[in-house]
């Protein structure tokens, strides 16, 4: 039900995984109407069934209603954790927990189409979010209830679907090709400005030392490091004059 971009991050970029966690999603979403699951999603069980009475208009009108900042309650099937277990092991037990609100931030919803009982829509929006919460808050206000029934992740960040690569593309190609799929180390923080540190300070570097900004640093923030000798050596901080390490790589996955 559900498909999309998925990046996969290996040995040290797993240390800027958060990039990807942190960063603005975008989805294609469809949402089946007067149904409603436990799950909130068509692999659920449904546990209520409405008449439909809205139209085109009304739902466009709920949608406007979701932009900006709002007040979401993750659904019972998440892998939110409550006593070091997922929800969805409650869930699946037949256990249902309260669950505090939580602020999340909706971009952009816009209304695609609108067949019989269904509709589709695209959303940009903030982290956190759940797709499934917002189906069935809006099949709520739209009084008849609603399950997403088909989910498509487009973006996430700076990457999208253009260059993604399908599940059965990559079993067909060799080690060889699979490697030239492979990004640099710091392509998650490709957006940082970038400093590189002479063979002595690098040295410094790597070894968790603090160097003050000799290299024309003028506005403070976070940076990727790099060694003249070295390559790519991580992330640090630059403030008050100094640059302070604080994401590391290995020294052998740096180039």
């Amino acid at each position: 039900m559900a498909t999309g971009l998925l990046p996969i991050c290996f040995g040290e970029a797993t240390k800027f995984s958060s990039e990807l966690l942190d960063a603005d999603k975008r989805y294609l979403a469809t949402v089946a109407l007067g149904v409603s699951t436990d799950s909130g999603d068509a692999d659920g069980r449904v546990i209520s069934e409405r008449p439909i009475s809205c139209n085109a208009n009304d739902i466009e009108s709920v949608g406007r209603e979701f932009l900006g900042e709002i007040e979401q309650v993750p659904p019972m099937f998440s892998a939110l954790k409550r006593d070091g277990k997922p929800l969805y092991e409650y869930a699946r037990a037949g256990i249902e927990l309260e669950r505090p609100a939580r602020t999340v931030c909706i971009h952009d919803l816009t209304i695609i189409s609108v067949s019989g009982s269904s509709f589709e829509m695209s959303i940009h929006c903030g982290k956190g979010t759940y797709i499934r919460s917002l189906a069935i808050d809006m099949g709520e206000r739209l009084g008849c209830g609603a399950h997403l029934s088909d989910l498509r992740r487009t973006a996430i960040g700076r990457f999208d679907l253009e260059n993604a690569v399908t599940l059965a593309a990559l079993e067909e190609m060799s080690l060889s090709a699979l490697d030239t799929l492979l990004c640099p180390v710091d392509h998650l923080v490709a957006g940082l400005p970038a400093v590189t540190l002479n063979c002595q300070d690098a040295a410094r570097m790597a070894n968790g030392q603090r160097l003050p900004a000799d290299y024309g640093m003028q506005v403070e923030g976070y940076v990727r490091i790099f060694g003249a000798d070295r390559g790519f050596m991580g992330v640090g901080r630059y403030l008050g004059g100094v640059i302070h390490p604080t994401r590391l790589v290995s020294s052998k996955s740096g180039g």
